[in-house]
């Protein structure tokens, strides 16, 4: 099996120095290393011109499909039951106003595999990476001016908000406040904002005052939010207390929320489930999703599976037979026995691993859509075929053609 992109070259030790200092000072980008290991690329994955465009179509018919299955789960409890979602979320959902539409941001993580591309998950709640799509693949764009960037996810966010509100409007920048690799992610997307006109307000979820689906900030009563960019999980929105107003998030907001909380419907690993009574259609997702089930229903044996929590993030818990440490696959094996309302199994696919300058690696290319728009990508390398915090971000480039070289098939990915 080829793949439809190859590993460019490293730059040298003073060039990317260069892009690291410009990454952590320019782009908010505090966090370059993982324990001891530096999470920056110093090369490039190089994407044929022709395969960008297929992922970009391929992206924005899945988010076509994915909101439109959202919407019809927003008027099925019968559905959500399948979801593994918290009960007080599954309350909230019972209320009827649909919050005004914001800009819609998903991030689809494709494989390239033994099959061809496949998707292991939607990011449809929160997704993150702007710092490293936008910022680094930038300033490593710059250092390669054969190639080019595929999209600047946060310049596109910043424009379709800006679209939607008036100069010097005042945007809520939600988010958990006590972790820095939040906050960082909030103030580089505020810098976007305010090149546009807008005034973002970095804020806790808790620092909002609701009033008949208005919102405004506790410590500034008389201003009113014109919009909320959320970049707090809508899982974790249980936590506040219930007179907080949290409740609006998913229902009875009359300030445009990007995203809204009921984009947990379709970010739960186990919305695959709800398939087969879903009337909405989706063709793209079904070709190119591997198998999913509810653990107790997985035949044949669990090492063809890929286990996941429902609600998790980030490859935390996910488990894979030979990948994953033996004591831990051993505890998410249990945990998805005794509560398999939360956890989903996901037939294993063979991932296509590339040859780079340090060894073998296998990439992940997510791919962003704002407002059903293709709009960059987000690129990772791991190891072993499976993505977590212990990966690397890279730079996914864009040649105007590019011939496929020669990859291996080994292992499998999630």
């Amino acid at each position: 099996m080829t793949a439809p992109y190859r590993a460019g070259n490293r730059l040298d030790p003073k060039t990317f120095a260069a892009v690291r200092r410009e990454t952590i000072f320019e782009c908010c980008k505090w966090d370059p290393q993982f324990e001891d290991v530096a999470v920056l690329s110093d090369f490039p994955i190089v994407l044929a011109g022709r395969e960008w465009q297929r992922l970009a179509q391929t992206a924005e018919r899945l988010d076509a499909e994915t909101r439109a299955a959202e919407e019809e789960l927003c008027q099925r409890p019968d559905l959500q039951r399948l979801l593994g979602l918290p009960w007080g979320i599954r309350r909230a959902l019972r209320r009827t106003a649909t919050p005004p539409a914001g800009p819609r941001v998903m991030r689809f993580d494709f494989h390239f595999t033994t099959d061809g591309w496949r998707i292991s998950e939607v990011n449809s709640d929160v997704p993150g990476g702007f710092i490293e799509a936008s910022g680094f693949t930038c300033r490593m764009a710059r250092r390669l001016p054969d190639l080019r960037m595929a999209g600047d996810p946060a310049a596109a966010y910043g424009e379709a908000l800006a679209r939607r509100l008036a100069a010097g409007d005042r945007v809520a920048m939600i988010h958990a406040t006590a972790y820095i690799d939040d906050r960082q992610v909030m103030i580089y997307l505020a810098r976007h904002l305010e090149a546009f006109g807008l005034r973002p307000v970095l804020a806790s979820p808790a620092d909002l005052a609701w009033n008949d689906g208005r919102a405004r900030l506790r410590a500034d009563p008389l201003v009113e939010i014109r919009a909320i960019v959320r970049f707090f999980p809508a899982e974790w929105l249980p936590n506040l207390p219930w007179g907080s107003g949290w409740q609006a998030f998913f229902r009875g907001a009359r300030v445009p929320l990007s995203n809204p909380a009921t984009a947990l419907l379709t970010q739960s690993k186990r919305f695959p489930l709800t398939w087969p009574g879903l009337r909405t259609s989706l063709d793209a997702w079904q070709s190119l999703l591997p198998e999913t089930r509810d653990p107790r229903e997985a035949g044949g044996s669990i090492d063809d599976w890929v286990l996941k929590p429902a609600l998790g993030r980030v490859g935390e818990d996910i488990g894979m037979a030979g990948v994953t440490e033996a004591k831990a696959w051993r505890q998410i094996r249990r945990a998805a026995r005794w509560q398999a309302n939360s956890w989903v199994a996901q037939r294993r696919f063979e991932a296509v691993a590339l040859e780079g300058p340090q060894g073998r690696v296998y990439p992940q290319f997510g791919v962003y859509t704002i407002d059903g728009r293709a709009a960059g990508i987000y690129g990772r390398l791991a190891s072993r075929p499976l993505i977590d915090c212990r990966s690397q971000d890279v730079a996914v480039l864009v040649a105007a053609e590019l011939e496929p070289s020669p990859s291996s098939a080994v292992g499998a990915a999630s």
